[in-house]
């Protein structure tokens, strides 16, 4: 979503780059660059006017840390401020000490409240908590139909109307009797976490407002979530205080963060309302769904990669053991096809290819603009499903009538069979002398000869690495420590991780 906004950063950044010293028309140059492209990311007036002064008084007061250059000094107050302005701190959802947590969901219609309802009950699900939904919105047709679909394939119970009893019914569906009811049968049943998906409109009206406060004080909510579409632009945000003066919003969830629109909403809705954005939907799948961490957003709109990110995603998917062992046949160079095959499988169920590589540091602005389609995924792997146990085991074997062989079978070309086989071959020889060099390096440890040789300019620093290691944010309230942050975040291979030259490395899965 904010890949324009993340290339104007980008630009400026570079264009500050390697000078000895920035004198004051260069930092008005830059903070009018800045101005503009968040301007052009449909960000609030308001919120780009005090990110904007803030950075500007910092940068001014000449603000100095040990090993900074001018140039990493505007980034880094560039970083911190954009932090601010994204809440700061992380969100915890705090659950109750006296079961059921009760937690409302309210927004306009259209922005994907009822699955974020479902989202929200799956990731509880993550937290060992024991959820039901309550599908409070009778004005929809159709809603609670879809919040039980989405529930079903999470294996979470919803109350709604039909179950509500007769004596609490009346003619017309009621929600406040609806919600009452799901809340008692939430005790009843032992349920720990109820979440309740309220009715939208297409615009705020005091109908709507008057129904959702009834609500909100029939279940007296532990917590009151905002939707709100990221694509929506400033009139969500507008209509975001709206809903916080009735309800007392306590934290946001942003929907359609995936989304190709310039998503000003997102960046402006924290400082606007004064609330914390507390999860993010990344995607369709009821999984694609994050606890916002502002310092990690804010990185990965100034091109600096979320390096935590992509780790917690994959720990989630990958098996330790399976990992290590596909690791081991990595740098051992008995890497297999088929092994390919389940890591591209990890790989998808991970995310987007293109949201990956916005994680990942140092990654240039061509590779991450590039086509990504993920249905290539899918097109190698029909490749690798086409060939027989052998030609997995051994690419060698695979010559010209068995690449057109292949090429048949999986419905592709054999220049499409022969750029994946190429390109395999190429990563397979990479990670086997990587994993060379580290075989080397402990050996070293092991003869007392000293620590492994560090890449060029990965260096001793420390500070990153100390870095690295304290902003997980884990879904804490900490505050990021901004003052032991002497300068951009060094990424992967500033901490001493050997990872392909992107550069160099000529790597494109066939298209679909």
């Amino acid at each position: 979503m904010f890949d324009a906004l993340t290339r104007r950063f980008e630009g400026v950044f570079g264009r500050l780059r390697g000078r000895g010293r920035l004198s004051e028309a260069d930092i008005d140059s830059a903070m009018d660059e800045i101005r503009l492209a968040l301007l052009e990311a449909d960000v609030n007036l308001g919120v780009v006017a005090s990110l904007v002064e803030r950075v500007r008084a910092r940068c001014a007061a000449a603000e100095v840390s040990a090993g900074l250059s001018p140039g990493q000094q505007v980034v880094k107050v560039v970083d911190e401020e954009l932090t601010a302005t994204l809440g700061g701190d992380a969100f915890t959802l705090s659950f109750a000490a006296a079961p059921p947590t009760v937690i409302l969901l309210a927004g306009l219609q259209g922005v994907g409240k009822t699955t974020a309802a479902a989202k929200l009950a799956n990731w509880v699900k993550t937290q060992g908590r024991n959820p039901m939904l309550v599908g409070a919105d009778l004005q929809r047709p159709a809603a609670v139909e879809q919040l039980r679909t989405l529930a079903a394939r999470i294996d979470v119970p919803v109350w709604s109307a039909a179950e509500t009893p007769s004596k609490r019914r009346s003619t017309r569906p009621d929600p406040v009797a609806v919600s009452a009811a799901g809340l008692a049968e939430a005790r009843r049943v032992g349920r720990d976490v109820l979440i309740v998906d309220t009715a939208g409109r297409l615009a705020v009206d005091a109908e709507m407002m008057t129904e959702v406060a009834r609500v909100s004080d029939a279940v007296s909510p532990h917590c009151t979530f905002l939707v709100l579409d990221a694509m929506a632009g400033q009139d969500a945000v507008a209509s975001a205080g709206a809903f916080h003066a009735t309800l007392e919003v306590d934290a946001v969830i942003v929907s359609k963060l995936d989304g190709d629109a310039r998503g000003g909403a997102a960046l402006s809705v924290s400082e606007v309302l004064g609330r914390p954005i507390a999860f993010a939907s990344v995607g369709e799948a009821l999984d694609d769904f994050e606890q916002f961490h502002p310092d990690r957003m804010a990185s990965r709109i100034l091109g600096m990669g979320d390096v935590m990110s992509l780790i917690e995603k994959a720990e989630r998917v990958y098996e330790t053991d399976q990992a290590e062992e596909a690791v081991q046949r990595l740098v051992d160079g008995s890497f297999t096809l088929d092994d390919f095959v389940d890591q591209l499988r990890q790989v998808r169920r991970m995310g987007s290819l293109s949201g990956l590589m916005a994680m990942v540091p140092g990654v240039p602005a061509e590779m991450r603009d590039a086509d990504l389609d993920d249905g290539r995924i899918e097109t190698a792997e029909a490749i690798v499903l086409s060939m027989t146990p052998t030609e997995r085991a051994g690419v060698d074997t695979v010559d010209g009538s068995r690449r057109a062989r292949i090429a048949a079978g999986s419905g592709t070309t054999t220049g499409q069979v022969a750029n994946l086989l190429k390109q395999f071959g190429q990563m397979r020889k990479m990670m086997s002398s990587m994993g060379g060099s580290g075989k080397a390096a402990r050996r070293g440890r092991r003869n007392g000869t000293g620590k492994p040789n560090q890449p060029a300019g990965a260096g001793r620093d420390g500070a990153g690495r100390v870095r690295a290691s304290k902003r997980t944010g884990g879904g804490t309230n900490a505050k990021p420590k901004s003052s032991s942050r002497p300068g951009p975040r060094p990424g992967l291979r500033g901490a001493g991780v050997p990872v392909p030259d992107f550069d160099s490395l000529d790597i494109q899965l066939p298209r679909s």
